[in-house]
């Protein structure tokens, strides 16, 4: 380290910068130059302040002395540093939490760049303070210490940005310089001025050594610590170095633009952290985005564009738009580079279900396809209204975008993709509906179709100003201002469109694909410009063609979309509620009479033929879809409906197509009627015959559950759940006791049939699923939601208890089978249930797991039962259930014990034959309860050992033949599986460096019950301010991020496996009391054990009753179920309770 000379000895002064820096209260400047001050007062004095402030901003409470600074070398002041680092916190100022150090990165790397900028025309030169300020720095960017690392590069970085500005300076002074020589040099004899150009050959000189040093510094840094930082392993440093490489590159290009800086860009794009990756999209934003640059670029463009259009795909969707982003930049500045093949692994992306992301794919689908064009000309300055063909140039090309590129089959997302950039386009609704209305518009009959599509989705963009659902925006909401253009835009557009909706109904009223979208339209006008506008001669108008369609088509979508749009009109708050209401009844008296006359043919005719059918399910179907949204009470629709019921189920003379509308329909009558009678001057006699007509439905809908078809099936069930849960005794709760009389309570009989099409409707395999473009796939993702939709109607029933909650052990069993299908809606009907009955949940899934286990045994045996494929799939279930129980030992601890009691219970309930060794056929249910080991206090094992024992002990063991299934609950209940218990809370515990790891087969030789107990406890937290400096060259694949810290020694040495000999003793009834004397003495043991044993000597005598007449064995949980136990469930549904 260069000393300053002819210096006195001085100590670290008191006043320290880094507080006022740290208060960031004074100016930046002033603080410099009282520095400066103090500086050339006294060189080492300041120089030594300066240096202690960049130790402290490390975290660092040491000091350099005067002394250390004189006799100490750069390493081996940043040793005594490092030993008197306090490396207990991970924490220092650029890292550190609060609000007062929330500001002080930016108010360091100010002070940095004002010191350089202070120091340009005197220190920055003088050789002492800058060469020791950078080779400190260096020397602290190589250190171990996470902290000095991090904060010597940014510092070191910052500076070498301000020296960049500086060299840019003084390149320019020197260009000018240049000038101005040149200028006096070229003026003839007589007017030349030898001074002058003396005085210019001298500034050149004194430029050129100023360059020089600069040059020299900034080398220094970039050489000593950007070549070794910018892979450092931690990422924060890794994207200091990118950030400030780019603004190099942007500042002074002529130096810095060039291919060897550029390279450390392209590599440091495959960086594996988010962070780095977007500094360096970032970085190249700047440079591609000013086509001054982009010639310098060329190259390396070639070398990495593959991996600037692959990270499109980003995983993180912030780096993904940045790509997308720089990706536009390339193809404004630089023609021709991308490719067709390259924009078209872009183009699918607008349909992504990120909004930032899909609308900066459309930003580039905008300028790759139609900005050419449709550009728009400027006329003195200001942008030209588009012309008319533009504006059809513009659909037209959206059209052929949407219906050729087959991405998507909802045009809606890519309106919204567009919005932003191209959103005056979209809203030019003019053009979209003279496309629309003409004659000879040559559009066939899918871009017609899509054409709509767009029109409704710009509408409803325009109106509602958020995206379609599924797309996912981060915005809180809209701003005043977008609410003020949304406003206009709705009402131009029902302006616009009230007069023209009523031709495009009459234009396409034959096509149902196309009438249903466009009677959408009127959900997103404002209804009172019919009024304020006088414009109720167009409603007439669309009244009657609404009436026209309804009474056309029999499709869901068109009726639903028609009874929704009459529904917007009657609002009794609008001056023409009496014409829309007139109309209505119109519309359903003509529905009404035609019903009953098809119906009335039906109940006389023995035969009918197709087109009588036909006829009567379309008008059940336009009937049922205006029940939906209006009131049809006095049409009187329940009595003919439920007749036409009851002669289906009587005679199953009725069609199915009939059968299906029909039950909606009287669906809907009992709801609007308990609507009716919510008020409270309902009589008891209205709610009693509400109740028997409620009743009456259900036993119809039971009666419907056997149907030959599968979808009355399904109908029957949706709508028994419906009404059983709006029925059940929750409708009284929030002051409506008065009506208790309607609370329904399903039998016996309806909730085991309930149970019964669950399995044989839900949980069934199916078929495999293809790439799921075919019709066949997109059939298999219906019918998954279809039964997704019946289970969770299902468990709705057991949660609002409706259902016994013991029927829930149908649904859990399939919990591992079908986690794919349906995991989710299990894990929340489990998560709930444990929230409603703790104890009686875990109940039920160990009744769940006696289920399966039962059905097993029944199918195959007891000989080799544990080595089935079925029996590995209920070991997984069982780790599942005991995942489940979370960490918090303590809070579950009776109910595992339990769980484990009555386990045990089970598998000894039914003893081997008589005068046989043989084990007992549920023995093997044990090593299923093995997978709620890891659950259990190491206390609670030690019981439970005594109490199988004990347990045992009324069993015929051959001494030298154990049972495989007790060793292995043994093994699980032995210390050596104490794994948990030494942190009950589950709360972090701090790892152990160890220093002599076991070998790879012991790893693997650690049991599952050790893994899932492993799993119970947090990560540990990375050890903090330890090595991660880069000491060799390393590629830069090597960037991975390494974590410390490893499992602790004595818990790798208690999980090897016991030896053949040990299993054996271990395995015998005479070994338990040697394991249970392992865990020492200790009063809170022996009390736990005492108040366990006497609840052991209990269920002991009653376990002695159920051996003496081993015909009537069962376990105590199996005597609560009341339909899981019934023989017909037994014989007739194993195999669907088993899938």
């Amino acid at each position: 380290m260069v000393r300053g000379h002819g210096q006195k000895d001085s100590e670290p002064p008191t006043s320290d910068l880094f507080d006022a820096v740290k208060a960031a209260k004074s100016d930046m400047q002033s603080l410099v130059d009282e520095w400066l001050d103090s500086y050339k007062q006294d060189q080492d004095a300041g120089f030594l302040e300066l240096i202690n402030f960049f130790i402290r901003s490390c975290g660092c409470k040491g000091n350099v002395t005067s002394e250390m600074f004189k006799k100490m070398s750069n390493s081996e002041i940043i040793r005594h540093l490092t030993e008197q680092f306090n490396e207990d916190s991970g924490e220092y100022p650029l890292t550190a939490p609060g609000p007062s150090w929330k500001k002080f990165q930016g108010s360091f790397c100010e002070f940095v760049k004002t010191l350089v900028y202070q120091c340009q025309y005197s220190l920055l030169y003088d050789g002492f303070p800058m060469d020791n300020l950078i080779s400190l720095l260096t020397g602290l960017s190589d250190s171990q210490v996470r902290a000095f690392r991090h904060t010597s590069t940014l510092a070191a970085m910052k500076l070498m940005t301000s020296l960049v500005k500086v060299a840019l300076q003084l390149s320019l002074h020197k260009d000018n310089n240049q000038r101005q020589y040149e200028a006096e040099r070229n003026k003839g004899p007589g007017h030349r001025a030898p001074e002058r150009l003396e005085s210019l050959l001298e500034k050149r000189k004194e430029l050129q050594e100023h360059q020089e040093e600069i040059e020299g510094m900034m080398n220094a840094l970039f050489r000593g610590v950007f070549v070794h930082r910018y892979r450092d392993i931690l990422p924060e440093i890794r994207a200091i170095c990118i950030e400030e490489i780019g603004s190099w590159m942007q500042s002074y290009s002529t130096s810095f633009l060039t291919d060897s800086y550029l390279k450390y860009i392209g590599w440091t794009l495959h960086d594996k952290h988010r962070e780095v990756r977007l500094k360096c999209l970032k970085a190249l934003k700047g440079l591609y985005g000013s086509r001054d640059l982009t010639a310098r670029l060329e190259l390396f463009t070639s070398r990495f564009k593959d991996r600037m259009v692959s990270m499109v795909m980003d995983r993180e969707y912030d780096v993904a738009v940045e790509a997308v982003k720089l990706l536009i930049l390339i193809l404004k500045n630089m023609e021709g580079v991308l490719t067709d093949a390259d924009c078209e692994g872009i183009y699918p992306v607008v349909y992504a279900s990120n909004r930032a992301l899909a609308s900066a794919a459309g930003e580039f689908l905008y300028w790759k396809l139609f900005y050419p064009e449709c550009e728009t000309k400027m006329v003195s300055g200001r942008e030209r209204r588009r012309s008319p063909r533009a504006q059809r140039t513009f659909f037209h090309l959206l059209l052929s975008f949407f219906v050729e590129s087959e991405l998507h089959n909802h045009a809606a997302y890519l309106v919204d993709s567009l919005w932003d950039c191209a959103g005056s386009q979209l809203k030019d609704w003019e053009s979209l509906t003279s496309l629309l209305l003409e004659k000879d518009q040559n559009l066939d009959d899918v871009q017609e179709s899509t054409l709509i599509e767009i029109l409704v989705s710009s509408v409803r963009q325009a109106s509602e100003g958020h995206p379609p659902v599924g797309r996912i925006t981060g915005r809180k909401g809209l701003t005043p201002k977008e609410r003020k253009i949304q406003a206009d835009d709705k009402v131009k557009l029902t302006e616009h469109l009230i007069p023209l909706l009523p031709q495009l109904l009459a234009k396409f009223s034959a096509d149902a694909e196309k009438v249903a979208p466009l009677l959408q339209l009127l959900n997103y006008f404002d209804l009172n410009i019919y009024c304020t506008r006088r414009l109720e001669k167009h409603l007439e108008l669309f009244l009657q063609q609404l009436q026209e369609v309804v009474v056309k088509h029999a499709e869901p979508t068109v009726l639903e979309a028609g009874a929704h749009a009459l529904y917007l009109l009657c609002n009794p708050e609008f001056t023409f509620f009496g014409r829309v209401d007139f109309a209505r009844s119109q519309l359903m008296d003509l529905l009404s009479d035609r019903f009953q006359q098809e119906l009335e043919e039906l109940l006389q005719s023995s035969f009918l033929d197709e087109d009588e059918v036909y006829s009567l399910a379309a008008t059940l179907k336009r009937l049922s879809a205006f029940y939906n949204a209006h009131d049809l009470t006095r049409w009187e629709l329940y009595e003919p409906c439920f007749r036409l019921l009851r002669k289906a189920v009587d005679t199953g003379e009725v069609p199915h197509q009939v059968m299906l509308p029909a039950l909606t329909l009287v669906y809907f009558s009992i709801l609007w009627t308990l609507t009716h009678l919510s008020g409270s001057g309902a009589s008891q006699k209205q709610l009693l015959s509400l109740k028997d007509r409620m009743v009456a439905f259900c036993e119809l809908c039971q009666s419907c559950l056997s149907d030959v078809a599968s979808e009355i099936q399904e109908q029957a069930f949706v709508l028994l759940s419906d009404l059983l849960l709006i029925f059940s005794p929750q409708m009284i709760v929030g002051g409506r006791d008065f009506l208790r009389p309607l609370v329904f309570f399903p039998e016996a009989t309806l909730q085991s049939e309930l149970a019964s099409f669950l399995m044989d409707h839900v949980f069934i395999q199916p078929g495999e699923l293809g790439s799921g473009h075919s019709q066949e796939d997109h059939l298999q993702i219906e019918q998954l939601h279809q039964r997704r939709r019946l289970l969770a109607g299902f468990c709705k029933l057991l949660l609002y208890g409706v259902l016994e909650m013991d029927a829930a052990s149908d649904v859990f069993k399939h919990y591992n089978k079908f986690y794919g299908d349906y995991g989710d809606i299990i894990k929340e009907t489990l998560t709930r249930a444990r929230q409603i009955d703790r104890s009686h949940c875990s109940r039920i899934l160990l009744l769940s797991l006696k289920q399966l286990y039962t059905e097993l045994l029944q199918e195959q045996g007891p000989q080799g039962l544990n080595e089935l494929p079925a029996f590995s799939e209920m070991r997984d279930l069982a780790r599942r259930f005991a995942l489940s129980f979370g960490p918090q030992q303590l809070q579950n601890r009776d109910l595992v014990v339990t769980l484990h009691k009555e386990g045990i219970k089970f598998s000894l309930s039914e003893s081997p034959p008589t005068g046989s060794s043989g084990q007992p056929p549920n023995l093997a249910f044990l090593e299923l309860l093995a997978e709620f080991s890891p659950r259990l206090l190491h206390q609670d094992k030690q019981l439970l050992l005594s109490y199988l024992e004990k347990c045992l002990q009324r069993v015929s063991q051959a001494p030298d033949c154990p049972w495989g299934p007790v060793t292995t609950y043994c093994h699980s209940l032995s210390p050596v599986e104490n794994t948990v218990e030494a942190n009950p809370q589950g709360y972090p515990r701090s790892k152990k460096r160890r220093t002599e790891g076991p070998s790879r087969q012991q790893r693997e030789d650690i049991s599952s019950s050790q893994e899932e107990s492993l799993q119970l406890n947090s990560i540990p937290p990375t050890p903090t301010l330890t090595s991660t400096a880069i000491k060799r060259r390393q590629p830069l694949g090597g960037l991975e991020e390494m974590e410390e810290g490893s499992p602790e020694p004595e818990l790798v040495q208690s999980s090897q496996p016991l030896s053949g000999n040990q299993r054996s003793r271990l395995s015998s009834p005479q070994h338990f009391r040697t394991l249970l004397n392992r865990s020492g003495p200790g009063l809170g043991n022996r009390l736990t054990r005492l108040s366990l044993m006497e609840e052991d000597e209990e269920i002991q005598s009653e376990l002695s009753e159920e051996w003496q007449d081993t015909d009537k064995h069962s376990s105590s949980s199996e005597h609560g179920l009341d339909l899981l136990d019934s023989t017909e469930m037994n014989l007739e549904d194993d195999d669907l309770l088993k899938r």
